[in-house]
């Protein structure tokens, strides 16, 4: 059976060779397959590109979706995967294109998953705070549930973002677009523990020097190594909701709204360019009160 890596050097080949693409389009072409790889790896047991159907492909554009990905980003992927599977045809290890009618999802007004609190509590209470990269973990989950942050947002965090004293912190959202976002004094203070207890000890690499959250190797966390994390914590709380690091900041819009607190100040808080963006959770306030009105009624006891 062929491995992903005989995937990678086969297409990488055909891309060069047939297509005469630059070395940066192929390197994109495989940055595109590497997600796949990561989608196969977490939900499909490291299942071959080939064994792909319409409906699991359908699957990964949606994770693209919870990653935090725009949807430009999303449609130049969908692109290269559209193209890796051609090669597949054309190199006959597949009759037809799982891959042909794959669009790029319209945003839909659904609700969003959210965690209640004692769900998030019994999340954190799980990490491993004996081990550098379990401190590293509570301080970046506390971080992204206390300030509402997106997970590009997060890994992309500086440490010249931060005004600790004045309980604010930089961000810089879609279109390099910065807001100042308050911070709870927990974030804070976890913020502080790792950078004089972990953060000070990593070597850190060229050019990694200013960014907050870093791996082992001193580097710059992914955005797929953030949803691990979540992923893990979740199975271990026993938590089935689908979760992904976008889960944290539709809670925290959602504690906050349950909270009674001002939609405009929720709207600057999340960065939307609109208040219409912002009011869903004023829609899953609503039928969160409903839910819990006519399970009370006595009229709709059975």
């Amino acid at each position: 059976m062929s491995s992903w890596k005989s995937y990678y050097i086969r297409f990488e080949q055909y891309l060069l060779l047939e297509r005469s693409l630059s070395k940066n389009s192929i390197e994109a072409y495989a940055d595109d397959l590497k997600k796949l790889e990561h989608h196969a790896e977490l939900f499909l047991n490291h299942q071959i590109p080939s064994s792909y159907n319409f409906k699991q492909l359908q699957s990964f554009v949606e994770w693209l979706a919870e990653l935090g990905f725009s949807a430009s980003t999303q449609s130049r992927v969908i692109s290269g995967i559209k193209t890796f599977f051609k090669f597949l045809t054309l190199e006959n290890d597949i009759p037809t294109s799982p891959a042909e009618l794959l669009e790029t999802p319209k945003l839909k007004r659904k609700l969003p998953t959210f965690l209640n609190v004692e769900e998030i509590d019994a999340m954190f209470a799980l990490i491993d705070r004996s081990t550098a990269e379990g401190e590293r973990n509570l301080c970046m989950l506390e971080t992204l549930y206390s300030c509402g942050l997106r997970v590009s947002e997060l890994v992309g965090l500086q440490i010249t973002d931060l005004y600790l004293n004045e309980e604010y912190i930089k961000v810089k959202g879609k279109g390099n677009k910065e807001r100042l976002v308050p911070i709870g004094k927990t974030a804070i203070r976890l913020i502080n523990q790792y950078l004089k207890q972990i953060r000070v000890h990593l070597q850190i690499k060229k050019g990694h020097e200013n960014v907050l959250f870093l791996n082992r190797r001193g580097a710059q966390l992914s955005r797929v190594m953030v949803f691990y994390i979540i992923k893990s914590l979740a199975q271990k709380a026993g938590i089935k909701k689908q979760l992904s690091p976008h889960t944290f900041r539709h809670s925290f819009a959602t504690h906050l709204v349950e909270g009674g607190a001002d939609l405009r100040a929720v709207q600057e808080m999340l960065g939307h360019e609109s208040i219409t963006t912002t009011e869903i959770y004023t829609h899953l306030d609503r039928e969160y009160l409903r839910d819990n009105i006519l399970s009370y009624h006595p009229r709709n006891k059975k």
